[in-house]
């Protein structure tokens, strides 16, 4: 399997930490007092098996899979916690973690997300007991209010012998406590494959730990919100919770399918486009809200010459971010001035890289011209309501015109916006009534091909993934969807995964049907 040893970092690895104290927020993670961290040689994991030579996510298919993945107690916030040094590796790349722990020891088990056989997870690595120790308090940027750990590190691994795919890490506390943290192992080149792309400034962008995300101050006030955050800090909740809600279950329908895959992230693509060459699909996945400049017009670029494009989500490309240096690795801060624009220090030097919403002034670019849909507003719960059911997206679902399929609009919405850029020909599948602040829309998935042949189609609602799972013991935020959405979104996302595997879809399906100005006459 490729198992080389963790290797603790000491004392002589520790930083002077900034000493601020913040309201509140972080007394309750109980980060206090220095102590030592050590971790001993590691072993393999029980039951596991040697990694496919090719590294290939297709060869981990059918392999047996570790049913116990799952987080069983999460216990209080200051249990365990931890971040990684970076947000993806390429196979065999060295990782460091930094973890606080109120137990005396914890172990680290990597599994990797996947079909096998239902059982959606395989045990890949696993650490010794790792002595724990409680972390210092983090540290508080005050100009961009930016909460920053910057621990020491605990432990260093490598993953040599790990297949490309997306990871959980899963620290378990002698306590019985558990916190997941999420690591994409990369792929570096994506010809013929499709690839999933994540969404960590996303994750980044809500997360909470500390008391700060960009969008609440630790007095939960939108003006206090951070202007800036720093993947240099854990991740709130269970530690993976937009990955699990939003991203999870598309990854496991993708590598049951057998389609060849190839992983990566949005923060890579902001860097390196290399891995979209001569994709088939890239697929972004349902919550993917912050894009830098460099994503959107790498993932534009690959449209163009022929990758199709598909957004299983809403919201998606809504936000222009920059990606800044953290403490020891560059790309490790998300900067979002949003409505605080005119204090960007870009604003007048560089408007393009101006971090407001993509549609907004000093350089508007709506999303619509690549996602064919312009995101609307929240909250909303609403009827997906099936509109074109001849399309071939929906091959196999048995729908007909006007079929709905409750609560799988929301909780955000896109639509076919007239007036918005959009490409042509655009064709909209599900037109959806829905109402969202006292105000009546309605929410659109679209189809449309480029004029490379790429096709391109988005669900316009944010619920999608998570209807992947409704119904299901993993479907506890499911919103009361049921089977039978379950079923539906199942088969139109196999159709479309399937479809945009071979290659760009209008030379093998039918070209998008233009529609928007008849649905949308008479102000519908």
């Amino acid at each position: 399997m490729g198992v080389d040893s963790a290797r603790p970092e000491g004392p002589e690895h520790e930083r002077r930490l900034g000493r601020r104290r913040f309201v509140g927020a972080c007394a309750g993670l109980g980060l206090a007092s220095v102590t030592a961290a050590g971790c001993d040689r590691t072993t393999p994991p029980r039951g596991s098996h040697p990694a496919a030579a090719s590294g290939r996510p297709e060869a981990e298919r059918d392999r047996p899979g570790t049913p116990d993945w799952r987080i069983t107690s999460r216990g209080p916030a200051p249990a365990v916690a931890g971040y990684a040094d970076r947000v993806s590796v390429t196979p065999g790349e060295e990782c460091g973690l930094y973890v606080s722990t109120t137990a005396a020891s914890f172990r680290v088990s990597a599994f990797r997300v996947g079909w096998y056989g239902g059982a959606q997870a395989r045990l890949v690595w696993s650490s010794e007991r790792v002595r724990g120790r409680v972390q210092p308090e983090p540290r508080f940027l005050a100009e961009t209010r930016t909460v920053r750990a910057d621990w020491p590190r605990t432990l260093t691994f490598d993953t040599a012998g790990w297949p490309e795919g997306a990871y959980l890490l899963r620290l378990e506390a002698d306590s019985g406590h558990q916190r997941y943290l999420p690591l994409i192992v990369r792929s570096t080149r994506g010809t013929g494959r499709t690839v999933l792309v994540h969404a960590p400034a996303t994750w980044q962008a809500y997360n909470r730990w500390g008391g700060y995300s960009l969008y609440a101050g630790a007095s939960g006030a939108y003006a206090t919100r951070s202007l800036a955050v720093s993947f240099d800090r854990p991740y709130d909740a269970d530690g993976a919770e937009k990955f699990m809600v939003y991203e999870r279950a598309a990854v496991v329908l993708a590598e049951r399918l057998g389609i060849p895959l190839a992983y990566t992230t949005g923060t890579d693509v902001h860097r390196d486009p290399e891995v979209l060459r001569g994709a088939a699909t890239v697929v972004c996945l349902g919550h993917d809200e912050y894009w830098t400049s460099e994503q959107r017009r790498h993932v534009t670029a690959a449209r163009d010459a022929g990758t199709n494009v598909l957004f299983l989500g809403a919201n998606t490309c809504f936000r222009r971010v920059r990606l800044e240096q953290g403490e020891t690795r560059p790309d490790r801060t998300v900067v979002c001035y949003k409505s605080a624009v005119r204090a960007d220090p870009f604003y007048t030097t560089r408007p393009a890289l101006v971090t407001t919403d993509f549609r907004q002034a000093p350089a508007p670019d709506p999303e619509s011209s690549l996602t064919g849909v312009l995101y609307e507003g929240y909250p909303t719960d609403a009827p997906y309501v099936v509109h074109t059911a001849d399309h071939w997206l929906y091959e196999g679902t048995g729908v007909r015109p006007g079929d709905g399929f409750d609560h799988l609009v929301g909780v955000e919405y896109d639509r076919v916006t007239p007036g918005a850029p959009v490409p042509e020909p655009l064709e909209i599948t599900a037109h959806s009534p829905l109402t969202c602040g006292g105000r009546r829309s309605h929410s659109d998935s679209a189809y449309y091909t480029a004029g490379s042949g790429a096709g391109v189609f988005a669900t316009g609602t944010m619920r999608w993934v998570e209807a992947l799972m409704a119904g299901t013991p993993d479907g506890g935020r499911d919103h009361g969807m049921d089977a039978r959405t379950r079923a539906f979104v199942t088969r139109t996302t196999e159709n479309v995964l399937r479809a945009f595997a071979e290659g760009p879809a209008a030379r093998h399906r039918p070209a998008a049907r233009p529609n928007a100005s008849e649905v949308y006459k008479a102000g519908a």
